[in-house]
This record gives C-alpha cells, structure tokens and sequence, in this order.
C-alpha cells in the first residue's frame, strides 16, 4: 500500500462503482480504512520481525564481548602478565571470556586443576 496506493483506490472505486450502478446508486469516492493480514501472514511477519531483533541484539552482545577481551588483553599487556601466557593458553582464555560473556545462562565456574598439555 505505500507504493501504488493510489492506484488501489482507484481500482476499488471502479469495482464498487460497476457493481453499484446497476441498483441505481451513486458512489463518488473509495477509501480503504482499515489493512489487517491475514493471522498466518502477521504471525509469520511477527517472527520475522522478533528474529530480527534478536539477531540485532546479538550482534550488539558479541561486539560488547569482543571489547571487553580487547580490554582484558590490554590490561595484561600494560601490566607485563601476558608475557606469562603462551599463544594456547591466551586462546583458552579468550575463548572462555566470550563464552561467559555471550551466553545467556548463568555461568558455572570450572577450576581447572591440571594442565592443558596433557
């Protein structure tokens, strides 16, 4: 309706005007007020839109998440600690940082008590 709305209107006044001159009744103008879909249309529209809010939000997270590691590993390098860590463990650790803070679960600490060389 927001592209040829005009020419809609149009079509319907001639509709209604072929099907109202034979009864001898006058129509000079048409107006569409109310638009509903159909339920299966707008659920489907609501999903759509809902899923897209979603995958925006998610974004969001994931960029917020990505900074906050950036941040972390910044830190570690001004205060000379991440000499201390090998590219492996540097990756475990980002990893785990995004899975915490990506997730949408509560977080259940794991200690690790051996090594990840094993």
């Amino acid at each position: 309706m927001r592209d040829g709305g005009d020419a809609v209107i149009e079509a319907l006044l001639q509709e209604i005007r072929a099907r109202m001159e034979p009864i001898g009744v006058s129509v000079l103008e048409a107006r569409i007020s109310h638009l509903a879909y159909s339920s299966e249309i707008a659920g489907a529209m609501l999903r759509k839109q809902a899923a897209s809010a979603v995958v925006a939000a998610r974004r969001m997270i994931v960029r917020g998440a990505v900074s906050i590691v950036e941040d972390a590993l910044d830190e570690l390098d001004r205060k000379k600690l991440a000499d201390a860590l090998d590219p492996e463990r540097k990756a475990a650790m980002i990893s785990n940082l995004l899975v915490v803070l990506v997730g949408d679960r509560e977080v259940t600490p794991v200690i690790n008590t051996g090594t990840l060389y094993s």
